[in-house]
């Protein structure tokens, strides 16, 4: 793009009409071509002189939309994936890279699988700032005005000043994306989905928009259509959860100073398991293990851990402790009695 005499034509008409998206869209195409010859002082500035109206302009490095909230992706622990989740990822990460219009991702699974999470541990490796959809804002008991809420959503998208720079999060998109056929109100529904569909369709090649869902079977299926990759996060087997739930424990037993080491219990703990919880609920059991134990005692983290994985746990029935193949150290372990007394109470 170039500068012409169009372009201050179309500022001078849009301002004679009154036509204020026009003018901001004709500004916005002026403030890019001299952020791309490298004049960013003066995009700077037009895009300053932008941002007293409601836009989607950057302030501090930062961006101001009603609807858009900045992810902090400082000080975060990453969640381990297993081969087949992590191999996909890989993949998006170099779609992105490629720049081929390849930006349109749905990460599908239960909740607690990684989904969030690794959205944002794809915007810390590409360096860029993430922006989550406010969908309690967005969302208006209003008739019709949801689905206006969100074109105004992809139209600020349109004008991002440096959309290389962000990536956009549409966190649990269930609240607007789920089957038309089973809404409550058809006509707001389909208001929204059209809404949707739309700004799928018009969105540049250089946004990249990832979209989460833990209600994958109910997701529109013209919605789906418009995303150029799923990803599946159910995938985990027994074993790769029991190796996330290590390294959760590695990456916190430093932050706990008292607590001692002990992984081959702490695994045998999570085999007695019927079902083994999902990454983020095994964060949330083995911080809370952790935060709650006595400070006094280093293995009592374990302990409670046992006690929490399964409602039926109970570390006081010495009996059902060794049927489950504690041993008689495990067991003094996670109760506290002695190995002497374990034994006597054992063979009684």
């Amino acid at each position: 793009m170039e500068i012409r005499k169009k372009n201050i034509l179309n500022l001078i008409k849009y301002h004679a009409d009154k036509n204020e998206n026009g003018f901001k869209n004709e500004a916005y195409d002026i403030a890019r071509y001299f952020d791309s010859i490298g004049d960013l002082e003066l995009a700077q500035y037009i895009m300053a002189l932008l941002s007293g109206t409601n836009t989607f302009v950057p302030q501090d490095n930062e961006y101001n939309f009603p609807f858009f909230t900045k992810v902090n992706l400082t000080n975060e622990s990453t969640l381990p994936l297993p081969t087949l989740i992590k191999n996909d990822i890989v993949g998006v990460i170099n779609s992105i890279g490629h720049k081929v219009g390849v930006n349109k991702f749905l990460f599908e699974g239960d909740p607690g699988t990684g989904k969030t999470e690794t959205a944002k541990q794809i915007a810390r490796i590409l360096d860029r700032e993430l922006y989550v959809i406010d969908f309690d804002a967005l969302i208006d008991s209003k008739l019709g005005q949801t689905s206006k809420n969100l074109a105004s959503v992809f139209e600020e998208l349109g004008h991002l000043p440096q959309p290389e720079k962000v990536i956009i999060l549409f966190d649990e998109i269930d609240a607007i994306a789920l089957d038309r056929i089973n809404s409550n109100d058809l006509r707001e529904m389909g208001r929204v989905t059209s809404s949707m569909l739309k700004g799928l369709d018009g969105l540049s090649d250089n946004v990249v928009l990832i979209a989460t869902t833990n209600l994958f079977r109910q997701f529109d299926k013209a919605l789906l259509r418009r995303f150029d990759s799923i990803v599946n996060f159910s995938r985990y087997s027994r074993d790769e959860l029991i190796e996330v739930a290590e390294s959760i424990l590695n990456n916190f037993l430093p932050k706990f100073k008292f607590a001692g080491r002990n992984m081959r219990l702490f695994r045998k703990i999570l085999l007695t398991a019927d079902h083994i919880p999902y990454p983020g609920d095994l964060k949330n059991l083995i911080k809370t293990s952790l935060a709650f134990s006595d400070p006094n005692s280093e293995y009592d983290y374990l302990k409670k851990l046992y006690e929490s994985i399964d409602a039926k746990n109970d570390t006081a029935d010495l009996k059902t402790l060794q049927n489950k193949g504690f041993t008689v150290r495990d067991i003094e372990v996670l109760t506290g009695v002695s190995k002497s007394q374990v034994s006597r109470e054992l063979s009684a």
